[in-house]
């Protein structure tokens, strides 16, 4: 078992590099990133459909007038969805490119992000007799904007790179020379998008968006099938279990397809017919990662009801509150479920029997599938039935899902926790000595106490050495992790102790990708492992700022966010 275990581990090693490669490629993240800061819109927006439709679940409707009032807010932000994309795209890949050039010599990200939205504006409006079609400023122009926001920056970076711009002399205020700087590289780049734009459409009689879409519509139906949609969650729990955090490999490729899904649901919602696509934003979320990657809600419930070991019980302790609101690295860290080949199996099935199940639900029992966006954060069993406009089978739904995912996981948590207890009683009669005398016992305890008195006293002083850093010295830390939830739980945990000591440390968590220009105000950053193969982008950053940047081990990391004082220690001890 352990020569099996060593040669899974050895495969897995060595095809973590390459998905690493994948992950950290500036373009792929420049298109996650740039995502993700569009998040707030997708969630706000979606507040606005559920105020307008999830009355409806209960026979509810209001009068038309309100509803077009509500629904405002909701065409004028998720309506231009793909017109934000592509600046927040754009946006992303421009850090990324200035990090090669001078810090004299810099791309503008303000005049890529407006470069890049009247780029996408010039391919994606149909003209009108009264009017413009916005049609695929929304959902169904996702892809054409992440295609703008990759070549837009690409173009500024050669105009800058070889000072093709007009150039001013030194006494001209800094803010009017930029301008003209921004000039060439901003004409040319509108330029070659407007150019492209009429010979397109000249050549095929449609725009871009439009395009792409009738091209790719094979692909969106392969996506909702049985085999596609179980490939999308087999290859998140893949890279996942071989040490890569596979949301930020898969997601790029398939949200285009999960947006547009999810508005196509709620127009067929709304015009009263049956929400049949699938692949919707929360099912990711929700279905194929039902608390977590690798469907891990019920592991903590498990191992905390069920086990016997201690260690299992410990992280079933630690994990339950967590893993209830999908941040399951407790779980895959703890145990650990990563590179452990007891849980391959089980790591990959669970997500893709729950996604086939929910297929089955919407697809032949005419469940409705997901019409709204809510927080990854939401517990998973409740963010169906919203999601779902509580259609009535997805509470049997939910139902089924948590029993089969218990019946798939039991065995292999039973057969891993009988092991681990069997080392521990074998460490345990290790350390039992029963020809000891009595009073030998006694003198050993009482050396013993000593020993920890000492022990505790050196260790208060050590605390007590750390605190007073910190009451002197102003200490700001950044936590990045894949979705701000273990890092938010760590900055959290200094925060508290460091309000409570009073002292100078401020602690703020974010996910990777989101507010990054936080760093430049930070004197450390701390990467989560699951986010382990950003590291060296992330340090081009951190090494431009002059921050201190530092990365933690699975286990450690938990530890950390259980534990302030030993989050303030490591924090001290790298400064």
């Amino acid at each position: 078992m352990n020569s099996d275990s060593s040669s899974s581990n050895g495969i897995f090693d060595k095809l973590k590099p390459a998905f690493e490669a994948i992950a950290a490629n500036r373009y792929v993240s420049a298109i996650r990133d740039g995502f993700i800061a569009c998040m707030p819109i997708i969630i706000f927006s979606s507040i606005f459909m559920m105020v307008a439709y999830v009355p409806n679940a209960w026979g509810f409707y209001w009068p038309t007038k309100v509803t077009n009032i509500i629904l405002i807010a909701y065409n004028y932000s998720m309506g231009l969805l793909a017109l934000f994309v592509a600046g927040t795209t754009a946006k992303n890949l421009t850090d990324s490119k200035n990090l090669d050039l001078p810090k004299t010599n810099q791309v503008n990200p303000v005049s890529v992000i407006v470069a890049s939205e009247i780029a996408f504006i010039i391919l994606s409006i149909i003209p009108l007799k009264t009017g413009n079609d916005l049609t695929y400023m929304g959902t169904q122009g996702l892809i054409c904007a992440y295609i703008v926001g990759l070549i837009v920056p690409n173009i500024y970076y050669i105009c800058i790179k070889n000072n093709v711009t007009i150039k001013l002399p030194p006494q001209v205020p800094q803010n009017i020379s930029q301008t003209f700087k921004d000039l060439i590289p901003m004409a040319s780049a509108v330029t070659v998008f407007w150019l492209f734009s009429v010979g397109f459409k000249a050549a095929t009689g449609t725009i871009l968006p439009r395009w792409i879409i009738q091209v790719l519509s094979p692909l969106f139906q392969a996506s909702d099938s049985y085999i596609g949609l179980s490939i999308i969650a087999g290859a998140m729990a893949f890279f996942w279990f071989c040490g890569v955090q596979g949301p930020s490999i898969v997601q790029p490729a398939v949200v285009p397809i999960m947006i547009a899904n999810t508005a196509t649901n709620l127009q067929q919602y709304q015009a009263g017919v049956h929400a049949s696509h699938v692949l919707a934003m929360n099912t990711m979320d929700y279905v194929m990662n039902f608390g977590g990657t690798g469907s891990t809600f019920v592991v903590a419930f498990i191992m905390l009801f069920a086990a016997r070991s201690a260690q299992l019980k410990a992280v079933g302790k630690a994990a339950f509150i967590p893993g209830s609101f999908s941040v399951n690295e407790p779980v895959l860290f703890g145990m650990p479920i990563i590179m452990n080949p007891m849980f391959f199996v089980p790591f990959l099935l669970t997500p893709i029997v729950n996604i086939c199940m929910f297929k089955f639900f919407v697809t032949v029992l005419g469940m409705n599938s997901f019409m709204f966006t809510m927080p990854w954060t939401v517990p998973a069993p409740i963010g169906i039935l919203i999601s779902s406009s509580f259609a009535p089978l997805s509470f049997v739904y939910v139902l089924l899902a948590l029993v089969v995912d218990v019946l798939i996981y039991f065995p292999f948590i039973r057969t891993y926790d009988n092991t681990l207890l069997a080392q521990e009683k074998a460490k345990e009669n290790e350390m039992t000595d029963e020809n000891v005398v009595t009073d030998t016992v006694d003198n050993s305890e009482a050396s013993q106490a000593q020993v920890a008195m000492s022990s505790d006293n050196s260790g208060d002083s050590a605390s007590n050495k750390t605190q007073d850093y910190f009451k002197n010295n102003e200490v700001d830390v950044l936590v990045l992790c894949a979705g701000g939830g273990t890092s938010g739980i760590l900055a959290n945990a200094l925060n508290k102790l460091s309000k409570k000591e009073d002292l100078k440390l401020s602690a703020t968590a974010r996910a990777y990708g989101q507010d990054m220009d936080l760093i430049q105000d930070m004197d450390m950053v701390i990467l989560a492992p699951q986010m382990e193969s950003m590291k060296g982008n992330l340090k081009k950053i951190t090494d431009k700022y002059g921050v201190k940047l530092v990365t933690t081990t699975g286990r450690q990391y938990i530890a950390l966010t259980n534990d302030g004082d030993k989050a303030l220690n490591f924090v001290e001890s790298n400064l």
